[in-house]
């Protein structure tokens, strides 16, 4: 049996269908039509700005020194106030009416406030120490209707000569008005030099000059640190304490070859100050003329040593050592009379006895045992009385 579909339930189907499509159709104009109006609602509403007050108006003028770290720390101002703004138009709607200062403005015046600190350090590490009104200059407000400079802080800033003016300092010295170190001369006040401390004596020298221009540079880099006893706490004590121990090793430096002096440590080592500056910053002479050779040997004493006779006949085996040691004996005495013309003065009145003619008797019995023994092993060992002939006295 066939079944045939009635005309009417599909013409009736197809009216569902249709109104259906066209309520779908509406809905979605209306949608669109409501996020439009939403996104209209959006951008009509002008997004708010941070506000900041300018901090390098209220800076002193800077230390060449600290130029480049103040600069950095001004621009890392201006990238703060950027990045407060995107987060401002970032976050439009959010939170309740106190996200704003909660979330942007708050962490925004910490930073400010650290950066602020850093360039009041900054200065103060080569000047007077800026006393800035942190609190005020890292608060921020809001232009509510958006606007306003984003990068409000010039990034250049004028510095200061280290007397205090802003400018440069030329090519000079310390600028006017810084005080410089006023030291008395050591090269001056020396005896004369042996030879063989010269090169001691000429580095020590210089490194005096050396101290005195650091301290004047750390006068001039220091200009309103610190209290009344600042400079003689930080700069003119360790001063006078490296100079007591670079004169100290002069003294020392001649007296290992010749009389040692008293150069007055004490009195040499301290300094003053020109209050004004100038003042000739490298007062010492830095090469010395050593003392001849000969002059220092005037009057020194020399060893008088009894000759050692060999009195039997040398093997032919033993003769070459025999010479060597004779040899020997000559060059102890050579050396004995060297000593004594480096170390004239030295000490007290047994120091020749115990430094110089005690040792070269020791050395000379044992030089003449030695021929002893080498004679023994060819031939009867002979006694050339090492106990009188090692012994030497002096020649005044």
């Amino acid at each position: 049996m066939k079944r045939y579909r009635s005309y009417r339930n599909n013409a009736a189907g197809t009216d569902v269908r249709r109104w259906r499509a066209a309520g779908i159709a509406g809905v979605a104009v209306a949608l669109v039509g409501v996020g439009l109006g939403v996104a209209n609602a959006a951008t009509s509403d002008a997004v708010p700005t941070v506000n900041c007050p300018q901090v390098a108006p209220s800076l002193p003028a800077v230390p060449a020194s600290a130029k480049a770290e103040v600069e950095r720390n001004l621009a890392l101002l201006n990238t703060q106030i950027q990045e407060a703004n995107k987060r401002l138009a970032g976050s439009v709607g959010q939170g309740g009416p106190n996200f704003v200062q909660n979330a942007i403005l708050g962490p925004l015046k910490d930073k400010r406030a650290s950066t602020i600190d850093r360039i009041a350090i900054s200065i103060g590490r080569a000047a007077a120490k800026p006393n800035l009104p942190v609190d005020s200059l890292a608060t921020c407000a809001l232009n509510a209707n958006g606007g306003g400079n984003a990068a409000p802080e010039p990034t250049g800033v004028a510095t200061a000569a280290p007397g205090g003016s802003t400018g440069d300092t030329g090519s000079g010295g310390a600028a006017t008005g810084v005080p410089t170190v006023n030291c008395p001369t050591v090269g001056d006040k020396l005896p004369a030099v042996p030879a063989s401390a010269k090169a001691e004596i000429d580095r020590n020298l210089a490194l005096l000059n050396t101290q005195i221009q650091e301290a004047n540079k750390r006068l001039a880099s220091t200009v309103g640190q610190g209290g009344p006893n600042f400079i003689r706490n930080a700069i003119l004590g360790p001063l006078q304490d490296k100079r007591f121990a670079t004169i100290n090793r002069m003294e020392t430096a001649i007296g290992r070859a010749a009389a040692k002096p008293d150069l007055n440590a004490e009195g040499l080592a301290p300094c003053a100050l020109n209050q004004n500056g100038g003042g000739d910053p490298a007062p010492e002479q830095t090469a010395v003329q050593p003392q001849d050779p000969a002059e220092a040997a005037g009057g020194a004493p020399t060893v008088n040593c009894p000759t050692v006779p060999i009195n039997v006949a040398v093997p032919a085996s033993a003769k070459a050592e025999i010479d060597r040691n004779l040899a020997l004996l000559n060059t102890q005495i050579q050396e004995a009379n060297k000593r004594l013309a480096s170390t004239v003065g030295q000490d007290g009145p047994n120091f020749i006895r115990n430094a110089i003619l005690g040792p070269l008797q020791d050395k000379r019995f044992a030089t003449i045992n030695r021929m002893e023994t080498a004679i023994g092993r060819a031939a009867a060992k002979p006694d050339l009385n090492a106990e009188g002939l090692s012994a030497c006295s002096l020649n005044d």
